[in-house]
């Protein structure tokens, strides 16, 4: 079945052509929501919020840009979602929080994986680990990000560059970056 008919069956409740369309999307989908989530069942509870809600607002989709671009904001805003409701986001915390992560003490190969990244964004406080997801991965600006949070753009700033600065100290303790890395300077 082509995407076409996917999206043509889905629109019409097409069982058939609505779990092709999640097999072809859920991988990746997925992925998008454990960047947001403090656990895999919390992200598995994104995505299957978040395709309830494709599925129920595929008749807005226009066929203007890519079918998938267009999932993965109707994801990325149930992931907002889904935090806003059960989560409570922190305008401060203490930079101290690097020290409690513990330094891993297994090979780590010195190309940076992106598991290994992907693993340290989620030791990162919630409202941190949203804005630098929002902005750095996802592409928003720091007025979009202040829309969508409910917060001011001066805070959405604030918390990306505390989130950088903190992801970096925990990248350097965790033994995935070098302490005179340049990484983080210039994003």
């Amino acid at each position: 079945m082509t995407e076409e008919q996917m999206l043509v069956g889905s629109k019409i409740n097409n069982a058939n052509a609505q779990q092709l369309l999640y097999n072809k999307y859920s991988p990746k989908m997925l992925g998008v929501c454990y960047r947001y989530a403090l656990s895999k069942a919390d992200a598995e509870d994104m995505l299957q919020e978040g395709f309830i809600k494709v599925f129920s607002l595929l008749h807005q989709f226009k066929n203007e840009g890519s079918l998938e671009g267009w999932i993965r904001k109707v994801i990325v805003n149930t992931c907002i979602n889904f935090i806003k409701k059960h989560k409570k986001f922190n305008d401060t915390i203490d930079i101290s929080y690097a020290s409690e992560i513990h330094s891993a003490q297994d090979y780590i190969p010195s190309i940076l994986q992106a598991k290994d990244i992907i693993e340290s964004i989620r030791l990162l406080p919630v409202g941190y680990r949203t804005v630098l997801n929002l902005y750095a991965i996802e592409g928003y600006s720091h007025h979009e990000i202040s829309r969508l949070l409910d917060i001011e753009e001066v805070t959405s700033r604030s918390q990306y560059a505390r989130a950088k600065k903190l992801l970096q100290e925990i990248l350097i303790k965790r033994g995935i970056i070098e302490k005179q890395a340049e990484y983080f300077k210039k994003a």
